[in-house]
């Protein structure tokens, strides 16, 4: 089954570690999804760029919106996302475990739905 991992950061920590220190914690993080793609249970993985780049889009009435920035300000907001292949959530969290941002923010796990499931139950 798939799960999203999805990072989720808090500046006011990544800003107090040592200096070198998010190098060190990056650089463990690539080897480890190095480790993890090539065992097969990392599909895909990427960094999101700031909050402040992003654009918020909402319908309503048929009127578009785009906004600066994110939709609600948070303490954390989301960083970066790996999609994992795994057994069970048990497996998920394990692995979602070895990444170190946890310290510095959370990590959310949660199963991928499977859309292919969807579209034959919908008809398209």
């Amino acid at each position: 089954m798939k799960y999203l991992v999805m990072i989720y950061c808090d500046d006011t920590l990544l800003d107090a570690l040592p200096e070198g220190e998010f190098d060190h914690m990056m650089h463990g993080c690539f080897a480890h999804a190095d480790e993890l793609q090539e065992q097969g249970c990392l599909l895909g993985s990427q960094q999101l760029e700031a909050p402040a780049s992003a654009k918020t889009l909402r319908v309503r009435n048929g009127r578009a919106q785009v906004f600066d920035g994110p939709f609600a300000e948070t303490k954390e907001y989301l960083g970066g996302f790996n999609l994992i292949e795994a057994d069970s959530m048990d497996e998920a969290v394990r692995i979602a475990s070895e990444f170190p941002w946890a310290q510095t923010g959370a990590i959310e796990i949660r199963p991928v739905r499977d859309m292919d499931m969807v579209r034959r139950r919908v008809g398209a």
